[in-house]
């Protein structure tokens, strides 16, 4: 039995059902991602995308020459080229994504464009530990985790994914993670429910992909998109609610859904600067700089692993560019 099939049995079978976001991105999700990161309302890939523009430079004369660039859920890499092309003499880059077919091609553009980078795509589960090449070692390692993508995990999952990138980074890398800071209710629902229904879309392909891959027999236009801001945890919540009763079958096992039943498909939690760091440090990890959007759109921060007896220093406050 497949990843896939595994967690679906397991995630239908809970109550309430949730199924891993993670499987939102096959080759189908992954187009429809890229679609809505160039929405007017989806603020989150133009400020960060700004805010590499300008920390760049720090970034690059902190980490040093000739760095490793380690990506998990790498995607389409259009922020890895503004990274990159800040970089002094970057040796590789590592690109790890779930979805084998998009990240091979995109590696392969991007290989075509930097013949003096050495670049080799990892195709896994950037949740698990990773089967990452010995390239990958080659210090110093700076491992690049943009887009948020960290608040799609729980606290908890988010302290332990950043102490297995702390293990990768080694005591001499660095980490940097793009994290969004809580904003107000409205901009946040109109970039994670957009008009277009592109979003919907994505969350459907969750379902589109069971039929596809398992046969498993789903109506994705039965099934609503709801989106819900969760002040007390700091988070957006994207649910699939069903409008009417349905039988799906995974693996010859049957689910009957009721009208009303939903599927929790996506958390996006939202940290401020002074959160985010207290997680990191439960990581292993201390700031080394802070940057954040002159709007307070977003925050990109530069982590290196806390050394054994090392005191970690509380935070100075972000430096905004």
């Amino acid at each position: 039995m497949n990843d896939f099939a595994a967690a679906l049995l397991a995630g239908l079978a809970r109550r309430p059902r949730r199924i891993p976001c993670r499987f939102l991105y096959d080759a189908a999700g992954s187009a429809l991602f890229e679609r809505i990161t160039g929405l007017e309302t989806y603020y989150l890939t133009r400020a960060e995308t700004a805010l590499l523009g300008r920390a760049g430079p720090a970034v690059a004369a902190m980490v040093g020459p000739g760095a490793t660039v380690v990506e998990p859920g790498a995607g389409a890499m259009r922020k890895t080229r503004l990274l990159l092309a800040a970089l002094e003499r970057a040796r590789a880059y590592v690109p790890v994504d779930v979805a084998g077919g998009f990240v091979r091609a995109a590696a392969s553009r991007l290989a075509a464009e930097r013949p003096d980078l050495a670049v080799v795509p990892v195709v896994a589960d950037f949740t698990r530990l990773l089967p990452l090449p010995p390239l990958a070692r080659a210090e110093p390692v700076l491992v690049f985790f943009p887009g948020s993508t960290i608040g799609n995990l729980a606290p908890a999952q988010a302290v332990r994914f950043l102490a297995r990138m702390a293990a990768i980074a080694g005591p001499c890398g660095w980490v940097l993670v793009g994290v969004d800071p809580v904003h107000d209710r409205d901009r946040l629902l109109a970039a994670y429910d957009d008009a277009e229904g592109l979003t919907a879309a994505f969350m459907r392909n969750l379902l589109r992909r069971a039929n596809r891959d398992l046969g498993a027999g789903f109506d994705p236009q039965a099934f609503d998109h709801r989106v819900r801001w969760n002040a007390d945890a700091g988070r957006i919540e994207h649910r699939l609610v069903c409008r009417r009763a349905q039988k799906v079958t995974v693996a010859g096992r049957s689910f009957h859904f009721r009208r009303g039943e939903a599927i929790h498909a996506e958390d996006c939690h939202k940290y401020p600067p002074a959160h985010f760091h207290r997680l990191a440090a439960r990581a292993g990890l201390r700031p080394a700089a802070t940057w954040l959007h002159g709007e307070g759109l977003f925050s990109l921060h530069l982590l290196r692993p806390q050394c054994h007896g090392e005191i970690v220093p509380a935070p100075t406050g972000a430096a905004s560019p």
